[in-house]
């Protein structure tokens, strides 16, 4: 059996329905999962693109928005379609390298994932922030000083970096060994790869 590397942007939409899920499905066939953030923007920009490519391909978006309806109705997931896209999840982000292995982890994503495509609050509003941590149970003050600091700001760094040399072009993506899925639909593919131990 091997690990499987969770690699989420909170700006993806999609990300959003494979956080809610992704726990539950590892735990299933006792697969360890490992929570990555990252950021899409500095890999986009590489690419040429100063927007998300549900921004630049308007056709392309309209589609994405009422496949998140569909989607977010058959899993029972909130959604309410955020009033800016794609949010700022710099912040957050920072946030989840501070609470690398933590157990709060986890319930602090999915909150942060819910306030965006949920609630459509903004995630890069620090009092937002703030109060999911509090809301978990957790000094939001304490955390946001951490985020702030620069050990926080290089771990995403190298995260993003990290995702880069994996090949990683989008979210969310699913890494098994040298294994990469993309995208949603692959969550499945992913955990099946990693409960049988990897392909590669």
């Amino acid at each position: 059996m091997t690990a499987l590397d969770f690699w989420f942007e909170f700006g993806s939409t999609y990300s959003y329905l494979s956080s809610a899920r992704v726990a539950a499905v590892a735990s299933a066939v006792k697969v360890e999962l490992r929570w990555q953030p990252f950021l899409l923007g500095p890999l986009f920009r590489e690419f040429g693109w100063d927007d998300s490519p549900f921004n630049l391909y308007p056709v392309k978006g309209r589609y994405m928005w009422r496949d998140m309806q569909r989607l977010c109705q058959g899993y029972g997931l909130p959604f309410r379609k955020p009033s800016a896209f794609p949010r700022n999840g710099l912040l957050a982000a920072r946030v989840c390298c501070v609470g690398a292995g933590e157990r709060w982890l986890p319930a602090f994503v999915n909150a942060v994932f819910e306030a965006n495509f949920g609630h459509d609050l903004e995630i890069a509003d620090p009092a937002v922030i703030r109060g999911l941590l509090d809301g978990l149970g957790q000094s939001g003050k304490a955390i946001l000083d951490e985020a702030a600091r620069d050990p926080a700001k290089q771990c995403l760094r190298d995260q993003t970096d990290r995702a880069r040399d994996l090949g990683i072009f989008g979210a969310p993506s699913f890494v098994v060994g040298t294994e990469l899925y993309w995208g949603n639909d692959r969550l499945g593919d992913a955990i099946a790869c990693a409960a049988t131990g990897g392909l590669g």
